[in-house]
């Protein structure tokens, strides 16, 4: 699989899984303390052939990811479920864990997340749909971000990703079903 889009990643161990699961240069952050050379590469690579975003699923991969949608706008972004990146030994969660098919599907399903955002889902809606403040609602949020490509999100994030993302009413009405009915079976 050949991706055109440079991939951002945190560090060494990432360029050699994602070049193990995909054709595809990567630019490295070396960590969440991007420096201003990392941002102007980043700036250049949007400009020349597109970037996504694709970090680890903990708190320094989000607050790398959040640095870069802030400083290079238009940006695709790759989200990792964090049971997809754990290491095997449980000792580690990283991009650099994940295996190879994970890899390809997150990037496959890479979105833009959108500057101009429409609001149709509602904080309301969030609480009434049990994935803000309730029992079980952050199971019910990580199963709703899987669903919907968007990553993990604590409630606050969450409102604001849908929105990023521009997910419809009913594209969320329709995840929230299937959340609702994998709680049933189990």
């Amino acid at each position: 699989m050949k991706i055109k889009e440079f991939i951002v990643v945190e560090g060494k161990d990432d360029t050699t899984t994602i070049k193990r699961a995909v054709d595809a240069d990567t630019i490295e952050t070396n960590g969440s303390a991007i420096n201003e050379d990392t941002i102007e590469k980043i700036k250049r690579a949007q400009k020349t052939r597109g970037v996504i975003i694709f970090t680890d699923p903990d708190y320094p991969g989000e607050k790398i990811r959040k640095t870069i949608s802030e400083r290079v706008p238009g940006c695709k972004h790759a989200f990792l479920p964090k049971e997809n990146a754990i290491a095997k030994n449980g000792k580690g969660l990283g991009v650099e864990h994940a295996s190879l098919e994970a890899i390809q599907n997150a990037l496959k399903d890479a979105q833009i997340m959108s500057d101009s955002i429409k609001e149709e889902i509602t904080q309301e809606d969030l609480i009434i749909a049990g994935l803000i403040g309730g029992a079980g609602s952050k199971e019910r949020r990580i199963m709703l971000g899987k669903l919907l490509k968007i990553g993990y999100t604590n409630g606050k994030q969450l409102y604001k990703r849908l929105m990023m993302f521009q997910i419809s009413r009913q594209e969320f009405a329709e995840a929230l079903a299937a959340v609702i009915q994998e709680e049933n079976n189990e």
